[in-house]
């Protein structure tokens, strides 16, 4: 099998889902993926779609890229690049077909906010991106972020709020997910389509 990793020749172009994937199939991204967890059980489940996790730390890249092919996975890859230059300057417009943004750091303290991904100027670089009817789904434990979410999305005029039930379809938890329920803590989700 290829190796999971996926290296571009260049990284200052734009790059489609076909050129990464290198067939034609719904494209989703897993931003900030961590250990996998989550995407190597979508891609396990979906095989009729591509999934590529994106990821800054080289450790869980390889540590991901390597569950990757113990599993035998051909509809995964990983990225390592920071999230807002891959979505900003990187894929190219109108290719991903959901992108999964899930328990992020919500850097809670107000002088750190100016961090957080979903910002203003923020929503239009995230509606390029998706294809046509794409999805951005967003979860964390963090209430004040939910709503910094929501309030940032509504504004923005880009997006449509979509109902989101615990059995509307497939969608494993993250490991920070289990753990931080397994303390006790709700978990805030929100899912949206592009206008």
């Amino acid at each position: 099998m290829k190796d999971p990793a996926y290296i571009p020749d260049d990284y200052f172009s734009r790059h489609s889902a076909l050129e990464i994937t290198g067939v034609d199939q719904p494209f989703e991204v897993d931003l900030g993926c961590g250990d996998g967890g989550f995407l190597l059980q979508m891609a396990n489940h979906y095989p009729e779609r591509r999934f590529l996790g994106i990821e800054r730390l080289l450790g869980r890249v390889r540590g991901v890229c390597s569950k990757a092919k113990q599993e035998k996975l051909e509809n995964v890859q990983v990225l390592r690049m920071e999230s807002q230059y891959f979505l900003e300057w990187f894929v190219q417009p109108g290719s991903m077909s959901r992108l999964h943004y899930l328990c992020p750091d919500p850097w809670p303290k107000a002088r750190h906010h100016k961090n957080r991904l979903v910002q203003d100027e923020f929503m239009p670089i995230l509606h390029q991106a998706l294809a046509e009817n794409g999805e951005f789904l967003f979860k964390t434990d963090h209430e004040e972020y939910y709503e910094w979410v929501l309030d940032h999305v509504g504004r923005s005029g880009l997006f449509e709020r979509l109902e989101w039930e615990d059995d509307q379809f497939y969608y494993p938890k993250t490991d920070f997910q289990l753990l931080w329920e397994s303390m006790g803590k709700v978990m805030y989700r929100a899912r949206f389509v592009k206008k």
